[in-house]
Parts: C-alpha cells; structure tokens; sequence
C-alpha cells in the first residue's frame, strides 16, 4: 500500500484546453494504452471509476505512467487537477490493481476499427477531397494507431498537413474516439505526380 505523500503528480496542458496530462511517478497501465469514453467502460476499473467520479472528467486516456483526460466543464484546471489528484493518490494508496485484466475487451478491435475508417473514407472523405485531385487510403490499424497514405493532388500538397490535422483526422476521432494518433506515412517527394517538383 503506498503512501499518499510519495505518490507524485505533475500536470502538463495540451494544445487543446479541454485536455491535459497528468504524469504520475508510477506505472499506471503496462498493457500499452487505452481509452475509457465514460463511466460504463471505466466499470471495474478502480482509477477509472474514480476519475469519471470527479465531475467534469469526460475521457481518460492511460497509458504507462500518464492519463491524458478531457474535460467536459469550464472548471480551469488548476481546480479540477486537485481532483483528479486525490482520486489518482487514493486509489493507487488503496493498494488495488488500478485497471481491469480485461478492460482492453472493452475498446473496439483493430478489425472493427479498420472497417469503420475505411467506410469513412469511400463515403465521405474521399468524394470531398477528390474535387482537388486528391484520395487518402488507409495503410493500416496498429492498435489504436491509424497509418494513412495521402494521394493524388494530396501527395507532396502543402496543405497536405492541414488536410490531415484538421479534415481526416478530426473526422476520424469524431468517429472512433479509441484512436490516439492518425500518422501519414506518405513519400511526398515521389510519386507521377507529387504537388511538389
């Protein structure tokens, strides 16, 4: 059982003001990461259960010794880490195993993720960026880590990132909240006709 005083905890801001990171000097999960959307899935889970406790917590991510949570409130985070502290140092001082075996059986398979993503693309991505020339394939599902391949008129585009960050990617999440990195893996210095020369 641990003591609440040596269990740190340090907050890190994202680029986005609705998520932060909150490092903690122990390993939280070791099964790579995952992605709890709401109180169900965080069900026999006890830090889950007790940061989707703490009003305001609408997702939490962990991953090793990191949780990146989103909120859904206009409580600054300052106030609310104060929060998300005493769950964390409390369950962990509890001295339970602080994520389920099996809590992995609860997010969505690459399979189901890959299909998704690829129903997505044929049916709304690829008609609006097609107008530019453009297509986007999907390369593959690692996880919860999509790899796309930009082409076309996207290929070496140099707004190629844009389109990824702001168009597919949003897209993508808006979609399958369980995806945690959307990487474009394309070459955009080849190819028969690359935007760039």
């Amino acid at each position: 059982m641990a003591n609440n005083s040596d269990i740190k905890i340090s907050g890190e801001p994202t680029l986005d003001p609705n998520v932060c990171k909150f490092v903690v000097n122990q390993t939280l999960f070791e099964e790579g990461s995952f992605t709890c959307r709401d109180a169900e899935m965080a069900k026999g889970s006890p830090l889950l259960e007790a940061l989707f406790s703490v009003a305001g917590v609408s997702q939490v991510m962990v991953a090793g010794d990191t949780l990146t949570i989103a909120k859904n409130c206009t409580q600054p985070w300052p106030a609310l880490g104060q929060s998300i502290g005493e769950a964390i140092r409390n369950t962990i001082a509890s001295g339970e195993r602080l994520i389920a075996k099996d809590v992995k059986s609860k997010a969505p398979s690459e399979e189901a993720i890959r299909q998704k993503i690829e129903e997505l693309f044929a049916n709304n991505i690829n008609p609006s960026i097609a107008s530019h020339g453009g297509r986007v394939e999907l390369v593959d599902v690692e996880g919860t880590r999509v790899l796309v391949r930009l082409g076309g008129g996207c290929q070496g585009c140099s707004s190629a990132n844009v389109t990824l960050k702001h168009g597919i990617e949003q897209a993508i999440r808006q979609l399958l909240p369980d995806v945690t990195e959307v990487v474009d893996v394309t070459d955009h210095a080849s190819g028969v006709d690359p935007f760039y020369k």
